[in-house]
Order: C-alpha cells, then structure tokens, then sequence
C-alpha cells in the first residue's frame, strides 16, 4: 500500500494526539501499521480489533484518503429545545415560588414541577445565570452617619493626607489552637487530603493588627485577650515602630474597648494618632480584614496546633512572611459608587418586604 510522507506525518500525529477520537486514533494505526508491511491479521491482533474493521479502514484509506478516517469523527446530538412559554415558567418559578418540601428548588424539584427533563432545568438554569442552590449573606448597616463615615474613611483609602500613615487595625479574637484526634491521609493522585472532622482544643489567642494601606506590610502582636488594656499595648507598640513625624490615621471598628475612657485619655497625649471608626455592621470597609481572611485561608484553617504558643509561632510567622513581600489591597470604589449601591440595596429590601 502506498502512503506519502505527508499522510504518514498526518496519521503519526492522530495516532498520538490527547484529544483525539478514539475510533480515529484505532483507524490511524491499522493504516500506519499496514505500511509498515504488517498483515491485517496480525494488526487485528494487535490493536484488538476484527479483520473485517482493518479490511474496511485500509479499503476506505486507499480509495478515499487519510480524510476519510476522520469523517464521522465528532456526531455530536442534537440539543432538545425548550419551548418559549415553558423556559418562562421555569424561570418564573424560580425566581417566584418555593417547594412546598423544601427551602429552595433543585433541578429535580423544578423538572418533577414542570414536566421536563432535568437536563433542560439545567440548560434554562445556566441560559439565565439562576443558582437557587446558593445564598449570600449581608447586612445593610443602619448607622446614622453611615454616609459622612462612608465618605471619610474611603476618602483617605483613595487620597490618603500627606505626611501621614493610614494604618487599618482591628482585633482577630478567637483562634482557636486545635488539633485533630486522629492522623490524615496526604493528598494522592484522584483523592483529596483528609482530616477529621473532629478535634482537641487547647485554648485560644488573639491577633492585633494594623496594616499599612501604602506598602502592604503589617504589625502584628498575639495577645490572649482583647480588653482595654491589650489594646493600648498595642497601640504603644504601633507609636514605637512608627516614624514619630508622621500623623497616624487609624481605621477601627465599635468595638467597646476601642472607646473607653483610658483609651480616650491615652489618645489626647498622643495627638498624632487619629481614629476612623467604621459605621456599625460595615467591617468590609476596614481592609485589614482582606488580610485576615488570607491569614484563616492559608495557615490557620487546616493547621494543626499542639498549644497556644505553637499557634501564636504560627501565626507570627505568616505575619513576617507577609512583611517580606507584602502585598497591597487597592481599594477601588469611591464613595458615591459604593452609597449609591447601598441605596439601591435598602429599596431593593423595603420592596420585597
């Protein structure tokens, strides 16, 4: 049988391509071992194929060419439609009714519903972007100088003053040093990593904070509780480790002990320091917490901690790493972006209800 060289180069790259068909790479090989002056039975053997598929395929190749081999190679089906007025109800459902049995539909519940195929639920379901298995959750703070706070603390995240360290700080309370009651399996080919879903406590610690807007680079400090007095140390650490011409433009939460009278006295002998404070239920307008949640996503959520001061090592040590390469969370949204998608949200809610 004849084969140019061309054709052999073909048949050597279908013969060995990742993404293709099957049955095409089976027709590459009978034709590229018959030029190789192998018989056809003994490339049926090999290849673990009938005789009369290698007669076809070199009978097809020889009349027809190498195109012939890849002819039927896709058949994709045909996609069954869905009507107008039936895509209407689903999403109609959807979006405005409950099973009578559960909190939200699925797929089944709404194809059972509506006297289609799970499938075409899915496809509808894609089309419109709905996900009736996922909720969010929020909270629309209703602190009455929601807009002046808004506007003040987005304003020195967008022109932060001169001279002057914008510094976010708040309290990660609560990390819990837990290890598990028994040993996981490491990650394998095909299988996740596992650990127990129980575990041993062995107490807690506590994060502070303060992350600088310009650079990235955070102090930080473990302490086992977070009253008044943790708070002014930490405060006199940031006052030490910052240069002393600088004003410091502090971002904080309401936190009570970010307000009592010690605190407050400390603060008036020391006037370069500054308090931003959040509007109530808005902790997403404090950046630090970007930073925390990095800190719980890569080194504490599946960590394994022995003791208090194990977790504390941990914690400290993630902090410096950071600081060795520090990354900077840009706030993007001015202010009356963010208002105006507040005030969209309260209509939204006083609709609804």
């Amino acid at each position: 049988m004849r084969c140019t060289e061309r054709d052999k180069q073909r048949l050597l790259r279908l013969a060995r391509g990742r993404n293709t068909a099957q049955k095409v790479v089976l027709r590459a090989k009978i034709v590229l071992r018959m030029t190789e002056g192998l018989k056809k039975k003994q490339i049926a053997e090999q290849l673990g194929t009938s005789r009369p598929t290698v007669y076809l395929w070199i009978k097809r190749y020889e009349e027809e060419g190498i195109e012939t081999l890849l002819r039927d190679a896709s058949r994709p089906g045909r996609t069954p439609k869905t009507t107008g007025e039936k895509e209407k109800a689903i999403v109609g459902a959807t979006l405005h009714s409950k099973p009578t049995n559960a909190t939200h539909w699925s797929v089944r519940l709404m194809a059972e519903a509506e006297g289609v195929s799970r499938m075409a639920v899915h496809r509808v379901w894609r089309k419109y972007n709905l996900k009736p298995h996922l909720v969010r959750t929020f909270k629309v703070s209703n602190d009455p100088n929601f807009v002046e706070k808004v506007k003040d603390i987005v304003g020195l995240y967008l022109n932060p003053p001169d001279k002057a360290m914008v510094l976010c700080i708040d309290e990660k309370s609560q990390i819990q040093a837990l290890d598990r009651t028994q040993p996981g399996l490491p990650m394998k080919k095909g299988r996740a990593g596992t650990m127990t879903h129980d575990y041993k406590r062995y107490g807690t610690t506590t994060l502070f904070a303060a992350l600088n807007i310009l650079d990235g680079k955070v102090i930080g400090e473990c302490m086992l509780r977070h009253r008044q007095y943790e708070f002014l140390k930490f405060l006199k650490k940031i006052d030490k480790e910052t240069p002393n011409e600088l004003d410091l433009h502090l971002i904080a939460d309401n936190y009570g002990s970010h307000k009592t009278e010690k605190v407050k006295a400390w603060l008036k002998k020391h006037p370069r320091f500054k308090m931003h404070f959040t509007p109530t239920s808005a902790s997403w307008l404090n950046m630090v917490e970007r930073f925390f949640s990095e800190l719980t996503n890569k080194r504490i959520r599946r960590g394994v901690f022995r003791s208090v001061k194990e977790l504390e090592i941990a914690v400290m040590n993630f902090v410096n790493k950071h600081n060795d390469n520090p990354k900077i969370f840009t706030w993007t949204k001015d202010a009356n972006t963010i208002l105006s998608k507040v005030g969209k949200c309260k209509e939204a809610l006083g609709t609804v209800h």
